[in-house]
This record gives C-alpha cells, structure tokens and sequence, in this order.
C-alpha cells in the first residue's frame, strides 16, 4: 500500500502573519483559507513543485508555535534557490555541510560553511526560519539516489 505525506501541520501564533510570510514573501501557492469559526482557521499553502503542504491557523495544534524544527525543502540548485529566498527578504543561513558528511546535525556545532567539496547530491544545505521559529532546511538534490 503506497503511503504518501501530504500534510504537515505548522505551529504558528498569528495565521495573518504566517499567511503573508508563506504566501507573499515565499510564493507559495495559497490552496485553502477556511476561517470555520472563531478560534478555528484551516489555512494551506503548498511550496511550487511539492506534492506535501503545510496547514497553518487557529485551534489545529496543542504544539507551540515555532517549535518545529527540521523540517526540509529540496532544490536542484542550492544557491539558486538562497538567491531567490534573499531576493524576497528571507534571511537564509549558508550554505552549509554537516562535519560527518552526512544529512545534517541539529544546531549548528557541526556545521562546516559552504557546499560540500564534490557538489555531492545530498551533502549541502541552507536554513531559514519563519516568523513564528519554525526552522526550514533546504537540501540539495542533484541526482536523486536509486529507488527514490
């Protein structure tokens, strides 16, 4: 049975800002803003060419806001894609590889500045953050690994 992500649920404090951050600043497509009632808002976006989206709002997690971290974009071109997020006002960290080569650590200890030496597919990341704290990587994906 094939299982898909398709929705990630994002913890934010104010659903106008993280709408105009998410849509506006990003360019993410806007797929729904459902205001249901006082203190229950359904706001989806979905980032361009992704098949999973992000929920935002009112009354849809217990989860503090800006506590999620971790969560990861992948781009062809990672350079590409910080000149595109620095040209809409986002502040993006990197690039950056991780001292093991391999995915990333959480914080910053072991991060080592710039893209990994080969360009390798998998090995060079970029961060940013929202303005609620939740942290965004970006990965790039060159050539994708067998099977996937």
């Amino acid at each position: 049975m094939d299982m898909k992500l398709e929705v990630v649920i994002l913890p934010v404090a104010d659903a106008v800002r993280a709408k105009g951050f998410y849509v506006e600043r990003l360019g993410w497509r806007l797929d729904a803003d459902f205001p249901i009632n006082d203190g229950y808002r359904i706001v989806q976006v979905t980032p361009p060419g992704s098949e999973a989206s992000v929920i935002f709002g009112e009354g849809l997690t217990a989860q503090a806001p800006g506590t999620l971290h971790g969560l990861q974009l992948t781009v062809t071109d990672i350079t590409k894609a910080q000149e595109e997020l620095t040209s809409r006002g986002v502040d993006v960290t990197g690039p950056f590889r991780d001292a093991t080569g391999a995915f990333r650590h959480a914080g910053d200890a072991y991060r080592i500045p710039g893209p990994h030496p080969e360009r390798a597919s998998y090995g060079t990341f970029a961060a940013f953050t929202d303005p609620d704290g939740n942290e965004w990587f970006l990965q790039e994906v060159t050539q994708r690994a067998p099977g996937r």
